[in-house]
């Protein structure tokens, strides 16, 4: 009995400690989560918890996640030419929701030496640009601010205040590059077409990887596929040619094999006086 008694003993004072120990764990998990909030809101990024394959999982439920933009990219070049130096076959996509967030990304190939590393930040920098000069009356391509920011034109240095943030590149094997963060940049050349559910914008979709204008063709093919056309109809914002369509505030030059809608339109002039 004296052996149980100071066992009984022993346990006793043991329970406290257990208590403590286990609240002092919850206080250092509460300190550790507080810590990295902090640190993700100073590098310019949300506490959004990445998905697979690059893909947020916070406030973009209207947007393709990065499993729909690998297979939209696959798909769109076989309705027709695309142009450009690879026909559409060597692009990235990325999608951002209407706050401007990051909410997936992807490469048409996951070969690193079948597509341009520099096209991930401009693919990006282009979904950002046209969801944040669009509304859900106005549908405004990339394409369409080609002429709008040459100098001597009303948006001349629109690309100022709107840095890309160079945290948000990520080597190709990873799929965490700046998803949940909003990277900005500007990009003012075909790519980028805001992306719209009911009548209303819910982000932006931005294509790199070609010529500017073969990037354009795919990423209205890949907003026709994901059935986020504006209401207009897919063609609304499309890209405009002063040697086919008469000369606006919105054409943009053409680029080297410069298709539009299944017919060649022609190309990019060569260089002269230098």
């Amino acid at each position: 009995m004296g052996g149980a008694a100071r066992g009984s003993s022993t346990s006793s004072r043991r329970i406290p400690f257990v208590r403590f120990r286990r609240r002092s764990t919850l206080v250092l998990a509460s300190i550790v989560a507080s810590i990295a909030a902090c640190n993700a809101r100073q590098n310019g990024g949300t506490t959004a918890t990445p998905g697979s394959a690059g893909t947020s999982q916070s406030g973009c439920g209207d947007v393709p996640s990065a499993a729909d933009l690998k297979k939209y990219l696959a798909m769109a070049p076989d309705s027709g030419e695309v142009g450009g130096l690879f026909h559409g076959r060597a692009e990235w996509a990325a999608v951002v929701n209407r706050a401007g967030e990051l909410c997936a990304y992807a490469p048409s190939t996951d070969s690193a030496g079948g597509i341009w590393p520099g096209s991930q930040a401009v693919a990006k920098a282009k979904a950002y640009t046209t969801n944040a000069f669009s509304t859900d009356t106005l549908a405004f391509s990339t394409a369409r601010l080609y002429t709008l920011a040459q100098p001597g034109h009303s948006l001349f240095g629109i690309w100022q205040p709107e840095t890309f943030n160079p945290t948000c590149l990520a080597p190709l094997a990873s799929r965490d590059g700046g998803v949940g963060k909003v990277c900005g940049g500007a990009i003012a050349f075909g790519g980028g077409v805001p992306i719209y559910r009911n009548g209303h914008i819910v982000g932006g979709l931005g294509l790199s990887g070609d010529t500017p204008c073969a990037d354009h063709e795919m990423a209205k093919r890949v907003r026709d596929l994901a059935h986020l056309n504006p209401k207009p109809g897919k063609l609304v914002d499309d890209i405009t040619y002063s040697k086919v369509d008469h000369p606006s505030i919105y054409t943009h030059p053409l680029c080297p094999n410069t298709w539009r809608n299944g017919q060649k339109i022609g190309d990019e002039p060569v260089a002269a006086g230098y």
